[in-house]
């Protein structure tokens, strides 16, 4: 798949999931700074309005309270215009007169007012049905908030052609739905910002979103040249620590990883057929000359020894390959109990044995009892008592210590042998490398010793170091952790 496949806007692109995140908040974002503003406002209004209805009360109130008052009903409807007005009932709750935004529901006031105590303030919404009239009044007015107030001695004066009127009490009234236009309105045009705002919005995030994505292109194109074959390119990095900078590095470190595997299997091929085809040369030119008739008697003898001993190098190197595989793959080792102390005496006696002339020892030690595979332990020690004397001068002495140190014990191998070059030292433990001439085939040995020892020390979950001193000698360390006793 190309990169112009993979950038495409399918459902399942991160840039596709990231926009329509964006304009989901963007969408509850705005919709609700609307919706907040004109819940706001419209408290704003009814707040102001029934601060209004409050205090024309009180005025209203206080001036009834001073004693017989007359009040012209035509300067009374122009004082208690819209959005007030007033509702004169007698004592029978009966509508006298009404004035301004009260004579739509003049009834209704007059009969709810009467549910609250004086000068309580009480709400009409025009949803309690048919007014006192009989008419359909729910739909007419809504939003009226009234205050009942007393009314002894005030007279209402409607002019010579009609009677006066005694108020038992007036109902002040104020209509607070004279603004609901003005928060429609601005809901409206709240809208229509939200969604102007949305569009520039997403508009802006795309360009963001297409500039935060070039980084992500990037690394696309770079993995198609390296999936073509170019094994050297790598992710481009600013290491100035964005997410991208991180996955770029760790992608690189991945394929950094990937060489490295590769570069080890194809050195590791190339080391085994080396190793096997000096014992295969062997074998051939020894079949060669008897198929020449150049063997009979004891050549014949000799040349089948000859072949015995290369196929014996190429079985331990077989098997030693197999064992690093095994380990290589992770496979458990055994966990039984076993005394390294016992066991490197023992490695050491045969060492004695096998080498007469060299001075191996091993200084006393106590019980150092470890868990784990017997047989691999022993090969290590095997294998380090080995590397001493196959790669020391003759008078070179071997030691082998065992101590105990906190929760672990500790194997030493120490000879004073020439040592080994600090430039070399890092690679004692890679496969088949061999430090000098003098580590050489004529010693039997495949290059893989101090690797299978490393490979079993790590899958006994222990460590081991070397340390060397050109001209003083070389010191192999082994940890592995101490076993508890045995009860």
């Amino acid at each position: 798949m190309n990169l112009r496949g993979r950038l495409t806007w399918s459902r399942s692109s991160v840039r596709l999931r990231l926009l329509a995140g964006l304009a989901v908040l963007l969408v509850f974002g705005l919709t609700a700074s609307a919706v907040s503003s004109a819940f706001l406002l419209e408290d704003f209004l009814d707040k102001r309005y029934g601060r209004t209805l409050k205090s024309s009360a009180d005025r209203l109130a206080e001036v009834i309270a001073q004693g017989p008052q007359t009040a012209d009903a035509d300067q009374l409807g122009a004082l208690l215009g819209p959005p007030l007005g007033l509702v004169a009932v007698d004592a029978d709750n009966r509508v006298l007169d009404s004035t301004g935004s009260a004579t739509p529901a003049a009834a209704a006031l007059a009969e709810i007012s009467l549910t609250v105590p004086v000068g309580s303030t009480v709400k009409y919404d025009g949803d309690d049905g048919e007014d006192r009239d009989g008419d359909a009044g729910g739909d007419e007015q809504h939003g009226l908030e009234a205050i009942r107030i007393p009314s002894p001695g005030l007279v209402i004066d409607r002019g010579p052609e009609e009677t006066d009127i005694r108020p038992a009490a007036v109902v002040l009234a104020i209509d607070s739905s004279v603004d609901d236009g003005t928060v429609a309105t601005l809901i409206k045009r709240q809208l229509g910002l939200v969604g102007g705002a949305l569009v520039l919005l997403l508009g802006l995030a795309l360009v963001v979103l297409r500039l935060g994505m070039r980084p992500l292109a990037k690394m696309a194109r770079t993995a198609d040249a390296i999936a073509e074959g170019h094994l050297t390119e790598r992710l481009p990095s600013r290491r100035n620590g964005s997410e991208a900078d991180l996955l770029a590095e760790a992608v690189n470190r991945a394929f950094d990883a990937q060489a490295r595997a590769e570069a080890t299997v194809r050195s590791l091929a190339a080391d085994t057929s080396h190793e096997l085809r000096t014992p295969l040369t062997t074998i051939s030119g020894w079949l060669d000359l008897h198929r020449q008739g150049g063997l009979s008697g004891p050549g014949l003898e000799t040349a089948l020894e000859h072949i015995e001993n290369e196929v014996g190098r190429m079985r331990l190197l077989v098997e030693d390959l197999a064992l690093l595989a095994r380990l290589d793959a992770g496979r458990p080792v055994e966990r039984d109990h076993v005394d390294l102390t016992a066991l490197a005496a023992s490695v050491i006696e045969d060492a004695q044995i096998i080498y007469p002339e060299r001075g191996i020892t091993m200084a006393p030690a106590p019980s150092a009892p470890v868990l784990g595979d017997a047989d691999r332990l022993q090969q290590v020690l095997r294998n380090l008592v080995g590397n001493a004397v196959q790669h020391t001068p003759e008078r070179t002495s071997v030691t082998v210590e065992i101590s105990q140190v906190g929760t672990d014990v500790r194997l030493r191998v120490i000879d004073d042998g020439p040592g080994i070059p600090p430039k070399d030292l890092p690679r004692v433990f890679e496969r088949f490398w061999r430090a000098e001439a003098s580590r050489s085939r004529a010693y039997g040995g495949s290059g893989l010793g101090l690797a299978i020892v490393e490979a079993i020390v790590h899958a006994h979950h222990g460590r081991v170091d070397v340390e060397s001193e050109v001209g003083a000698g070389t010191t192999v360390t082994i940890r592995l952790p101490r076993a508890t006793t045995r009860k």
